[in-house]
This record gives structure tokens, sequence and C-alpha cells, in this order.
């Protein structure tokens, strides 16, 4: 299985809705492919946060700075 061939899986993969063929294959490449165990991984951890529920505090920089990056494609776009 190639990179391209895994991404196009990974859905099927992570819901557990893949053929046990197909899930051997990905779990091959996987074993030897640091990004796409990257890729995995990271979907993962997303799922895992987003069952859980728990909000993440942003700290205030970031906060400021995304309210202000808004604000200037809203005012961009629709003018303000």
């Amino acid at each position: 299985m190639k990179c391209e061939e895994l991404l196009k899986t990974l859905n099927e993969y992570v819901d557990g809705n893949i053929d046990p063929t197909v899930c051997e294959h990905f779990e091959e490449h996987l074993a030897g492919c640091n990004p796409c165990q990257v890729v995995v991984d990271n979907i993962r951890k997303t799922i895992t946060l987003y069952k859980e529920g728990e909000p993440y505090p942003m700290p205030e920089e970031f906060h400021d700075s995304l309210r202000a990056t808004l604000r200037t494609r809203w005012n961009e776009k629709f003018g303000g």
C-alpha cells in the first residue's frame, strides 16, 4: 500500500469499517511510514478530544490574535 492509498481509506480505517485484508495492508504500511503514523495519530487524538467534549482553554494572546484576524478578514470581505 502507498501513502495515497492509505489516505483514501483513512476514514474507513478510523471508523473501523474496513475490509480486514485492507486493514492488514494499512497496518503494514503504518509500521514503516512515519508520516502516515503521524497523520493517523493526530486523527485519533482529535477524535478522542472531540468525544470527551471538554473545552480546551486558549491562551489569551491566541484568543486576541484570532479575534483580530477574524475581524480583519470579515471587514475585507464584507466591509466594515
